[in-house]
């Protein structure tokens, strides 16, 4: 299995993408594995709290570009559907991410309610670089919490930045020892477990209101795009020459 489930206390949830001899890509069968995760998550009436993080010290490489090769797959796009069940997960979710967090490894953590990162950890959105566009609701809450000008950089030039760069983002709330974020997210999991969660509920749902319309088209609309440029010659030509390395 390439997700792991657990409840390392009463009420919490820790999560884990486990596929560190590919640095935690995200297959089609992981993304199937978060999104049962989560949605379990969230039926989980005697749950507080879910923790999402990577295996090996990596959080996850991004999607695995294996996939993309495949330009006659069809259907409901894997990557969409663990979002959406990330998104709409009720419970408060907290990431830890340790070392590399690419792609959707990053715009993911758009959708957590709280993120931290340690201070070794490397992030990138290298869509333009792949033939791509931005994807995970990213072309619109980017801007919302980085501005206009920094989510333009992150998202056109495509760059590595490391974790005082993201927390300056808006992507994670701050940055930890290198080793300490899961312990640190556990933390955090455990505060907000132990808070009304009538409250903690009540509260996600205002935070995310004024955004919930917004963004469900922005990930259909993204995904569109996306998958168009995933089919295409540039696209499939810059898969083939990563893969290559």
């Amino acid at each position: 299995m390439s997700v792991r489930v657990a409840e390392p206390e009463l009420g919490i949830r820790l999560i884990t993408i486990d596929r560190p001899e590919r640095r935690n890509a995200l297959d089609r069968a992981t993304y199937a594995g978060l999104a049962a995760a989560l949605d379990a998550a969230g039926a989980d009436e005697g749950l507080r709290a879910v923790v999402l993080t990577g295996a090996g010290g990596c959080f996850t490489a991004g999607n695995d570009l294996k996939d993309f090769q495949d330009v006659e797959a069809a259907g409901a796009s894997p990557g969409l559907t663990f979002l959406k069940a990330l998104r709409g997960c009720p419970k408060p979710v907290v990431a830890a991410v340790e070392g590399h967090a690419v792609g959707i490894g990053t715009t993911l953590l758009l959708h957590c309610d709280l993120a931290y990162a340690g201070n070794g950890a490397r992030f990138r959105l290298p869509f333009t670089a792949l033939g791509l566009s931005p994807e995970g609701g990213s072309s619109y809450l980017l801007p919302f919490v980085a501005g206009t000008k920094r989510a333009a950089e992150l998202l056109m030039l495509g760059e590595p930045f490391g974790a005082a760069e993201a927390v300056a983002a808006g992507l994670v709330n701050a940055v930890v020892p290198e080793g300490t974020a899961l312990e640190v997210a556990l933390g955090r999991a455990r505060a907000l477990a132990g808070l009304p969660p009538a409250s903690i509920a009540a509260t996600k749902r205002a935070l995310r209101r004024g955004h919930d319309d917004r963004v469900a088209r922005t990930l259909a609309e993204e995904a569109e795009v996306f998958h168009g440029l995933r089919r295409g010659p540039e696209a499939q030509a810059a898969f083939a020459a990563f893969l290559r390395r």
